[in-house]
């Protein structure tokens, strides 16, 4: 595994494992999957917002597997750069020393899936 597939790597470790709770906990995964799709629906706030705001959390509560979805779902909504690392300077703000530890990793994860996005 390297640094630029690091995240991609979280989300496809994950998913396996999503999957076989999810067969467990069915309803579960249903009313969240139903929550998640409203939550970054656009509305007042367009889904890249959303994404960003998600990403900003989970580096907040230091969940590299939010980061990693919420990274790759701001890149396919049009995030860049800029907006990415601004978002998570309010994480860090908000958080302190510990969020300039995942938000580190938050912005690597941005990178990747942008690289990725630019390279189709």
């Amino acid at each position: 595994m390297t640094l630029h597939t690091h995240y991609k790597d979280v989300n496809d470790e994950l998913g396996p494992q999503h999957r076989a709770l999810r067969q467990m906990i069915p309803d579960v995964y249903r009313g969240f999957n139903e929550m998640s799709k409203a939550a970054l629906a656009p509305g007042a706030l367009e889904t890249k917002t959303k994404e960003l705001m998600a990403m900003a959390i989970g580096v907040v509560h230091g969940c590299d597997g939010c980061i990693a979805s919420h990274a790759r779902g701001a890149v396919r909504a049009g995030a860049t750069r800029e907006e990415a690392a601004e978002a998570i300077g309010v994480a860090i703000f908000m958080s302190g020393g510990p969020a300039t530890v995942y938000g580190a990793r938050a912005y690597t994860a941005f990178c990747e899936f942008a690289d990725a996005a630019a390279a189709g």
